[in-house]
């Protein structure tokens, strides 16, 4: 069996130590495409002089740490368009050679991703099983028969599998993150809009999304961040709103957990088991838990394919169907055509019907932070599929499908396992925007914090806080200030912190937006300073930082000690946060200052210069 591609933040450290180059990750990846010509996983992939040939462009001519998503290998689902590469959407017939890079394909490549290929689907994005496509039907990496999920089983199975760091799927009802949920990764479905569907097949468009799977929630973000962004060509985009870049940390939320007399397991008493588990586990890390009823949440659910939102996957796929009868699936083709049951006034009365359960919805958000749900109730094999298509499909979809038609983001990440070996998984939704503050409480409950070795003494580390990690809120007379430099832990100005009651928090980096310079002091050592990024110049980059707590009372006379060009700014933190920092204004910055930007942090500097 060939060897497992890194996570995101593996390849980055290890390309950032010179550990290994994108050739060799690429030889890797090569070395492991079972089924690259056309197997249940790959319906086509990168030739391999081509992806050679990136790689060894990548290797020559650009700095690891320039690019977020350096030598970072990742998938495709086969419904977004590659340049050059043909997308069949899981139909052969319908297959078009794009003459561009969907935009949100194009933003991975200009990160530094290195795209290996595209990914089985069920065909047309329409289904949750991974076992409707010509090009083969899915399998769970847990093996036994079981369905990968879908539509997105390709991309699933390709991370779970270690091929690929990440991929890209859809998600319209689920198949970003049913799949996730039955191959033991993380699914990041994030708010409509947010990643472009411009370039994407539309199953549904005005609920369709791109979603990203990953093996860890860091790298899930990591790919959110450098995907995002409103494209011209697409009318369905939204930016993200400033007043959503920070994230809410866990122990501040309020869980929504659904009604016991809610909840169907469909005699699954495993995954009942393990969704009470992963419940207690949960309700640990936040401020308070509240039972919260389903009902209005499931009815939006059954609208997707009982109403009339199934009649959108005709606008536009009716013509193919009509001129190609014999080139779609039977079990898709049914599906596809129950939409022409439905007239302009059922599509209003739907439209109706949604806005009332929408407006009940968001004024549960005034209650609660976060909806925890199982992903899924229940698991089947490739046979009981067949037996059952598509009630057995609607059985997958039971607490996914609303969550477009509700305006929701979610996460799904692993939970365990049942007693008889089934993957059980849960899923975090929140409202619109709420993408970020998902993904920190679902960090917290599947990534457990290290606590590092650090010059102070790991007593005094409340939490170290790698990539993002939990971070405890800061009381109501506090706030969170990150530090870069001389004022960290055990360095020369770090009194002027404690000396004002600042407490440490723990480690964390900055978002990929800055720089960081060393200016010459009389004593050598040189001052450090944080510089956000010129659009005309480097790029930035991640930067370490500490994180301190501080009475809100001591910020004027802190501030009163920074010396210039220092002063204390807003900065970005990794996960979208925004906190009080020690920034430097950029008229000390020329090319006579030491631009220490790459090693990461003032610290991994000073140790590079004292070998």
């Amino acid at each position: 069996m060939s060897e497992r591609i890194g996570t995101v933040a593996e390849l980055r450290s290890a390309y950032r130590d010179g550990a290994t180059s994108p050739v060799d990750q690429v030889e890797r990846v090569l070395a492991g495409l079972d089924g690259r010509d056309g197997g249940p996983v790959w319906i086509s992939t990168v030739p391999a002089a081509e992806l050679r040939a990136r790689a060894e462009e990548l290797t020559r001519h650009h700095d690891p740490a320039a690019l977020p998503l350096y030598g970072i290998p990742f998938a495709v689902k086969d419904n977004i368009d590659v340049a050059g590469m043909v997308t069949t959407a899981g139909c052969p017939d319908f297959g078009y050679r794009a003459a561009q890079d969907a935009p949100v394909v194009r933003r991975l490549r200009d990160a530094g991703a290195l795209l290996v290929g595209k990914t089985n689907l069920d065909q047309f994005a329409t289904g949750l099983t991974g076992s409707r496509s010509p090009y083969g039907s899915g399998e769970s990496v847990f093996g036994g028969g079981l369905v990968s999920g879908g539509s997105s089983s390709g991309s699933a199975v390709a991370v779970a599998a270690g091929q690929v760091s990440f991929a890209l799927g859809t998600d319209t009802a689920g198949s970003g993150r049913v799949p996730a949920a039955l191959n033991g990764i993380v699914g990041l479905k994030p708010t409509r809009g947010l990643l472009s569907t411009a370039g994407v097949v539309p199953a549904c468009r005005s609920l369709d999304c791109v979603s990203v799977f990953t093996t860890d929630v860091a790298g899930a973000v990591d790919v959110l961040h450098a995907a995002r962004g409103v494209s011209p060509a697409d009318p369905w985009g939204r930016a993200l709103p400033a007043r959503r870049a920070s994230a809410d940390v866990p122990a501040t939320l309020r869980l929504g957990v659904p009604r016991p007399e809610d909840l169907d397991f469909f005699g699954d008493d495993g995954q009942a088991d393990r969704f009470a588990v992963g419940v207690r586990r949960l309700s640990a890390l936040v401020a308070d838990a509240l039972p919260v009823p389903l009902d209005d949440y499931l009815a939006a659910g059954d609208l997707l394919y009982q109403g009339p939102w199934v009649a959108e996957r005709l606008v536009a796929l009716g013509d193919f169907l009509r001129a190609h009868p014999g080139s779609v699936l039977p079990v898709t083709r049914a599906v596809l055509e129950t939409g022409r049951r439905y007239d302009a006034v059922d599509a209003f009365r739907g439209r109706h019907r949604l806005r009332e359960l929408r407006a009940r919805v968001d004024r549960r958000w005034q209650e609660i932070d976060v909806l925890v749900v199982p992903t899924v109730g229940t698991t089947f094999t490739l046979d009981e599929i067949a037996e059952d298509p598509i009630g057995r499909n609607a059985v997958l979809g039971r607490y996914t499908q609303f969550a477009n038609l509700l305006d929701l983001a979610a996460v799904t990440v692993p939970n365990g396992f049942t007693e008889d070996g089934r993957p059980a998984s849960l899923t975090l939704l929140g409202p619109a925007f709420s993408d970020l503050t998902l993904a920190r409480l679902a960090a917290a409950l599947t990534e457990p914090t290290p606590v590092d070795a650090h010059p102070a003494g790991a007593g005094t580390v409340a939490a170290a806080v790698a990539g993002g990690g939990p971070v405890p809120a800061p009381g109501p007379a506090e706030l969170l200030i990150a530090v870069v430099g001389r004022h960290l832990a055990g360095e020369s100005r770090n009194g002027e912190l404690t000396g004002h009651g600042a407490t440490l928090v723990g480690a964390d980096r900055t978002a990929p937006l800055y720089r960081l310079y060393r200016m010459d002091t009389p004593d050598d050592e040189g001052l450090p300073g944080l510089v956000r990024a010129a659009p005309t110049g480097p790029p930035g980059l991640p930067i370490d930082v500490e994180l301190w707590r501080l009475p809100t009372s001591a910020v004027g006379a802190l501030l009163a000690g920074v010396p210039a060009p220092l002063s204390l700014g807003w900065v970005r933190l990794h996960d979208g946060r925004d906190v009080l920092g020690f920034l430097c204004e950029a008229y000390a910055v020329g090319p006579q200052v030491e631009d220490i930007s790459a090693t990461g942090g003032w610290r991994a500097w000073r140790t590079a210069a004292r070998r």
